[in-house]
C-alpha cells in the first residue's frame, strides 16, 4: 500500500511541478517541395509520421513557393510522405528533428511517368530504420519475405534468433515480450510459435524490436520487446491489397491475404482475411550415451524420427473507427484465428552395449492433431483535452482454446516381443480480461510527461487425460494425467518523463507491478490435490541520456530494469509424451526472472551504428534436463542462479552504388550461466551472429535481394550447446499491370544450411542431436494494389489541427 501511494504522489507531484513551469515556446519545422525542374511545387500534401510507431503526427500543404511549415515538432525520429496528383507519392528516408536539425527539408517529386529507377529511389522504404531504442523492419522491403511466416521473418530478421524447440531471442538474450499491435498475446513456447508461424508476412508492415522499453511498456520481457505492427490503410475512399504465394519445397505451402479499407466522412472501417496451408517435414537423430560414475559408456540409444505435418490457418481482422469530433475517437477491433494442425511420425530406437552391438529395437508410429482457436475485442479511446494534452483507453477481451490429441505405439521388434500403446488428450483454456488508461502531457518545448494505469486478468484451464495399452486393453494412465486451474491478475502504474535540455536529450521512468496468482492442481484415483499461491511486486525503472555530439554523432546510454513471468501453462505439472524414453513436464516452482540491461550506443549519421551491452540476469529462466528413477529423461523449465551476458554489436547501413544498398549487423555476445541442477553447473560461451542484407535495382524494372544470417556455437540453456547453423536467400521482383501490381520469385535456405544440432548434457548421460526440416523452399508471389481515393479539398483545418493529428485511430 505504502509503495502505491508513493506512486501515485510522486506521479501527481511530478505533473504539478512540471505544469506550473511549463514553456509555451513551440518548435517549428519548414519544408521546401521541388518538382524534376526543381521548380516549387504547389498544394502538395505533405504528411508527418513518426518512425516509431508509424503515426501520422501533422499535415502541411505546400504554397506557392513550395514551402510549408509544421509546428509543435517534438524532437524525435520522423519520415514525410509526399503526395499531389500527377506526381509519384514521395516516401523519405527517416529524419532526426531536434533543436539543431529543423529544416528546411528539401523533397523532390517526380511525375507519373518517372521511371520505376527514380521512383524506388526517392520512394522505397528501407529495410531497417531506427528511432531511440527501436530497430524498425519494413517487411515488404525484403523480397525474400515474399510468402514467409511471420516466424520465418523473425529468425532472420537481424540480432533476432529462433532456436530448435520456436524459442526466440533478441540480442543473444532469451526472454522476450511478443506483442501484436502494441498488445500481448499472452502466449508463449510452442502456443506462440503455431500463433506466428500462421501468420503470413503479407499481413505485416513493420517489426519493432525493442531492447529497452521505456516505462509505458509491460516490464516484462527480460531481452526486450517484438512489436508486430500488421497493414493498416488510412487513405480516403476504398482501398485494398490482395496477396497471393505459392511455395514448394519438399511439400508445399500457401499464404494469403486480402486486405480492405473504406474511410469516408467521419468512418473508417477495414477488413483483413488471411489464409494458409503449410505441409512440413522434420527429421531428428539423437544419439544418447549413458555413462558410469567413471565417465565409461554403459550403453548407447541411437534414435531416428521422421516427422510428417499439414496445417491450415484463417485469420480474420475487422473493425470501425469513427471519429466523433476533431478531438476524439473511437474504434472497436475484432480479431479471430482458428488453425488445425495434423502431424504423423515413424521412429526407430536402437539400444547398444557398451561393445557397440545392437540389443533391442523399439519401433514406434505416432499421431498427433492440435486446433488452435483465438478470438480477440477491443475497445480503444482517443481524445486530446488541448494543445498539450491527449487520453486513451483500451479495453481488450481474449479467449483461446487450444486443444491437443497425440497417440504413440511402441513394438519391441524382437521374437516374442512386446506392443504398448499410450493415448492422451490435452485440452486448454484461457481467458483473459485487460484494461489499460494512458494520458500524456507536454509542456514547454521538447518536453512530455507520460503516465498510466492497467490491469490485467488472467484464468486458464488446462487438462491431460492419458491412457496406456498393454496389449490387452486400455487403461487410465494416473501417473501421467492431470487437471490444473490457474488464475492471475497484474496491476500496474507507471510514469515517464522525457526532455530536451539543448544537445542532451533525456527519458526517465518507473513503473510499479502487482501480481497476485492462485494455482490448484486437482487430484485424481492416485494424486491427492494440491494448490499453492503467491503475490510479489516490484518497481521496475528505465530511461535513456542521449548526447548530440553534432549532426552527424549521437551517443546513448540506456538502462532498465525487466521481469519474466513463467508462461502460464509450464506452472503447470503436465507430462507431455515425445517418445518412450523422452518426456516433457511442467514446473510448480518456477519464480519470475529479474534483469537489469545497459547499453551505450553511438550512431554515425544512419550509416554506422555501434554499441557495447551488459545484464544480469537473477533467477535465469532455462530448460532443465533431468533423468527420473525410470531413466526417462525428462525435459522441463526452471531457475537456475544467474546470468551474465556482455555484448558488443556494429551495425552498418550503406549504398555502395546507386543501384546498391546494404544493412550488415555484427553481434558478439560472451555469456556466463551458473546454477544448481543436480550439482553446481557453470557454462559459458563467445557467440557471434552475422547478419547481411543487399538490396540491388537492375534497370528500370527489376528489383533483387540477397541475404543471409550465421550464427555460431550458441547456448541459452545452462546443459545445451547450439552448433552454428545460418542459411542464405535469394528474390527478385517487378511490377505489372501498370504498376498496380507486383511479382515476387524467391528461395530460402538456397544451400540447405539451416539445421538445428548440439549436444545436451543429463546427469551420467549426453544427447547429441541434428535436427533438419522443409527450410528450403521456392516462393512466387502476387501482390495487387486496387482502390479508388477521395481527393480531400483544399481547407483550413481550423485551431484544433494539431489536436486532429493526436488522436490517431487507436489500432
Amino acid at each position: 500500500m505504502q509503495k502505491w501511494l508513493f506512486f501515485i504522489l510522486l506521479t501527481l507531484f511530478l505533473k504539478t511541478g512540471i505544469g506550473q513551469t511549463a514553456n509555451a515556446t513551440d518548435s517549428v519545422i519548414s519544408l521546401l517541395v521541388r518538382n524534376e525542374k526543381q521548380e516549387p511545387v504547389e498544394s502538395a500534401t505533405i504528411l508527418l509520421i513518426r518512425v516509431s510507431d508509424s503515426i501520422l503526427m501533422r499535415t502541411a500543404i505546400s504554397n506557392l513557393q513550395g514551402k510549408a511549415t509544421m509546428p509543435h515538432v517534438a524532437p524525435g525520429d520522423y519520415r514525410f510522405e509526399i503526395s499531389l496528383a500527377g506526381y509519384q507519392t514521395f516516401i523519405s528516408k527517416s529524419y532526426s528533428i531536434s533543436e539543431i536539425n529543423k529544416g528546411p527539408f528539401e523533397f523532390e517529386l517526380m511525375p507519373q511517368s518517372a521511371t520505376l529507377q527514380n521512383i524506388t529511389i526517392t520512394g522505397k522504404r528501407p529495410l531497417i530504420e531506427r528511432s531511440k531504442g527501436k530497430v524498425l523492419i519494413n517487411v515488404d522491403a525484403a523480397v525474400t519475405n515474399t510468402g514467409a511466416t511471420v516466424l520465418e521473418v523473425l529468425e532472420k530478421s537481424p540480432g533476432v534468433t529462433v532456436d530448435k524447440n520456436n524459442g526466440i531471442s533478441l540480442q543473444a538474450k532469451s526472454g522476450v515480450l511478443v506483442l501484436i499491435d502494441d498488445k500481448q498475446t499472452y502466449l508463449s513456447g510452442s502456443e506462440l510459435a503455431n500463433l506466428l508461424s500462421s501468420m503470413s508476412a503479407s499481413q505485416v508492415d513493420q517489426i519493432e524490436l525493442i531492447t529497452n522499453p521505456s516505462a509505458k511498456y509491460d516490464a516484462s520481457g527480460n531481452a526486450g520487446i517484438i512489436n508486430i505492427k500488421t497493414k493498416k490503410n488510412k487513405q480516403k475512399g476504398i482501398n485494398g491489397t490482395l496477396s497471393l504465394s505459392y511455395g514448394q519445397g519438399r511439400y508445399p505451402k500457401s499464404n494469403n491475404s486480402f486486405l480492405l479499407n473504406y474511410r469516408q466522412g467521419k468512418f473508417n472501417s477495414f477488413f483483413n482475411f488471411s489464409t494458409g496451408y503449410n505441409e512440413s517435414f522434420t527429421n531428428i537423430y539423437a544419439l544418447r550415451d549413458y555413462y558410469d560414475v567413471t565417465g565409461k559408456t554403459i550403453a548407447s540409444l541411437d534414435q531416428t524420427t521422421y516427422l510428417k505435418g499439414q496445417s491450415l490457418n484463417n485469420t480474420i481482422k475487422t473493425g470501425v473507427d469513427y471519429y466523433a469530433t476533431e478531438k476524439t475517437s473511437f474504434g472497436i477491433a475484432f480479431t479471430g484465428v482458428i488453425v488445425s494442425r495434423k502431424g504423423a511420425s515413424d521412429a526407430k530406437a536402437n539400444w547398444i552395449n557398451e561393445n557397440g552391438g545392437i540389443d533391442s529395437t523399439i519401433i514406434t508410429t505416432g499421431s498427433s492433431s492440435n486446433h488452435f482457436q483465438n478470438g480477440s475485442l477491443n475497445l480503444n479511446f482517443r481524445h486530446a483535452i488541448n494543445k498539450s494534452q491527449d487520453i486513451s483507453a483500451d479495453f481488450d477481451w481474449l479467449n483461446y482454446d487450444i486443444r491437443n490429441e497425440q497417440y504413440f505405439s511402441n513394438t519391441l521388434d524382437v521374437p516374442g516381443g512386446y506392443n504398448e500403446a499410450s493415448k492422451g488428450y490435452l485440452p486448454s483454456s484461457i481467458h483473459i480480461l485487460s484494461g489499460k488508461i494512458d494520458h500524456s502531457f507536454r509542456f514547454g518545448q521538447n518536453g512530455k510527461l507520460e503516465s498510466g494505469w492497467k490491469t490485467s486478468h488472467t484464468n486458464t484451464d488446462n487438462l491431460a487425460e492419458y491412457q496406456y495399452y498393454d496389449g490387452g486393453q486400455w487403461s487410465q494412465d494416473y501417473g501421467k494425467s492431470n487437471h490444473f486451474l490457474y488464475e492471475e491478475s497484474i496491476h500496474a502504474l507507471y510514469s515517464n518523463l522525457e526532455q530536451k535540455y539543448k544537445r542532451f536529450t533525456f527519458q526517465a521512468g518507473l513503473r510499479y507491478e502487482y501480481t497476485t496468482y492462485n494455482a490448484n492442481q486437482l487430484g485424481n484415483a492416485i494424486k491427492d490435490d494440491s494448490a499453492f499461491s503467491k503475490k510479489y511486486s516490484g518497481l521496475f525503472p528505465s530511461g535513456y541520456v542521449s548526447y548530440q555530439a553534432d549532426s552527424a554523432s549521437t551517443f546513448t546510454f540506456t538502462a532498465g530494469r525487466r521481469i519474466d513471468r513463467p508462461a502460464y501453462q509450464k506452472l503447470n505439472p503436465f507430462v507431455f509424451i515425445i517418445n518412450k524414453y523422452t518426456y516433457q513436464t511442467g514446473n510448480p516452482y518456477f519464480l519470475p526472472q529479474y534483469s537489469w540491461n545497459m547499453e551505450l550506443s553511438h550512431q554515425f549519421k544512419n550509416i554506422l551504428t555501434t554499441a557495447v551491452s551488459y545484464s544480469i540476469i537473477k533467477n535465469y529462466f532455462t530448460q532443465l534436463f533431468l533423468t527420473n528413477s525410470d531413466g526417462i529423461l525428462l525435459y522441463a523449465e526452471g531457475n537456475i542462479d544467474h546470468a551474465i551476458n556482455l555484448g558488443i554489436s556494429v551495425t552498418v547501413q550503406a549504398s555502395p552504388a546507386k543501384w546498391w544498398s546494404l544493412t550488415g549487423q555484427a553481434v558478439f555476445n560472451h555469456k556466463e550461466l551458473s546454477g544448481y541442477v543436480w550439482d553446481e553447473y557453470n557454462s559459458n560461451i563467445n557467440q557471434l551472429n552475422l547478419n547481411i542484407n543487399n538490396q540491388f535495382r537492375i534497370g528500370d524494372t527489376y528489383a533483387a535481394e540477397l541475404s543471409g544470417f550465421y550464427t555460431s556455437k550458441a547456448r541459452n540453456d545452462l546443459q545445451e550447446l547450439l552448433y552454428p547453423t545460418g542459411q542464405v536467400s535469394a528474390g527478385v521482383s517487378r511490377p505489372i499491370l501498370k504498376k498496380k501490381g507486383t511479382l515476387k520469385l524467391s528461395i530460402r535456405d538456397i544451400f540447405y544450411t539451416q539445421a538445428m544440432e548440439g549436444l545436451t548434457d543429463f546427469e551420467n548421460a549426453e544427447e547429441y542431436f541434428l535436427l533438419t526440416r522443409d527450410s528450403r523452399v521456392v516462393n512466387i508471389a502476387f501482390t495487387y494494389r486496387f482502390g479508388k481515393p477521395v481527393k480531400a479539398a483544399r481547407r483550413s483545418g481550423g485551431s484544433a489541427a494539431d489536436e486532429i493529428q493526436r488522436v490517431g485511430n487507436g489500432n
